[in-house]
């Protein structure tokens, strides 16, 4: 008995959809030729900014403190090095769920002294369910490329053999039936206005998800 020909397709899905968050670094510094002058300047301004921050309550989604540092300031010269002072440096990444606080916030944060804003980055969530729909759009147009394709055989499509992330297929041949991958294309650090106006338009963003599929195929009878 001849066994039913089998027809494999690749589902690609793209959407284009507004970010959900907004992410910005915070830099803070403090300079003194004495170390612990630094330290507790560093320390009340960078409790001031991260204050400030606190202060917008549930439009700020996020705010996790990063790296802390204080070192010498040397200086070379002809008998060797000295140390000319200090520099302390904090800094915080902060995701804004609440884009209407964004002018207000970076204008305020760029006030402070020897504060450094850079963003905004805009972004999905790790949990977006826009991910979800992209494999399942990609799973759909798997399903369209595969009918398409048996009835210019004069075929159907039948029951699903397999499916796999990308090159599962083809390159290793595991079975099983996991669906396709999806990512958010890569946004760099965009503000449309001039930092000075505090303007910002949101980037959309680009997420793609792609999906392997083999179908068994019915032959029509004559």
């Amino acid at each position: 008995m001849n066994a039913r020909p089998v027809i494999s397709v690749r589902g690609e899905a793209l959407l284009e959809v507004e970010p959900e968050i907004a992410v910005m670094d915070v830099t803070i510094q403090a300079r003194d030729r004495d170390r612990r002058a630094v330290l507790s300047r560093l320390t009340s301004r960078n409790e001031h900014v991260i204050g400030l921050i606190r202060g917008y309550g549930e439009a700020v989604e996020k705010l996790a403190s990063g790296q802390a540092s204080v070192r010498p300031d040397v200086r070379e010269r002809r008998a060797g090095e000295r140390v000319a002072g200090y520099v302390g440096t904090a800094s915080a990444r902060v995701s804004i769920r609440d884009f209407s606080i964004l002018g207000e916030l970076i204008a305020g944060l760029t006030e402070e002294d020897l504060v450094t804003v850079a963003g905004p980055w805009w972004a999905l969530r790790r949990d977006s369910p826009v991910y979800r729909d992209a494999r399942l759009a990609a799973a759909r147009d798997a399903q369209v490329r595969a009918s398409e394709y048996a009835e210019a055989f004069g075929c159907a499509i039948a029951e699903l053999i397999e499916a796999a992330d990308i090159g599962l297929l083809t390159a290793q041949g595991e079975h099983g039936s996991h669906f396709g991958q999806a990512h958010a294309g890569d946004t760099p650090l965009v503000a449309r206005a001039a930092l000075a106006a505090l303007e910002f338009e949101p980037a959309r963003q680009t997420v793609t998800a792609q999906v392997e599929a083999r179908f068994a195929m019915t032959v029509a009878t004559s």
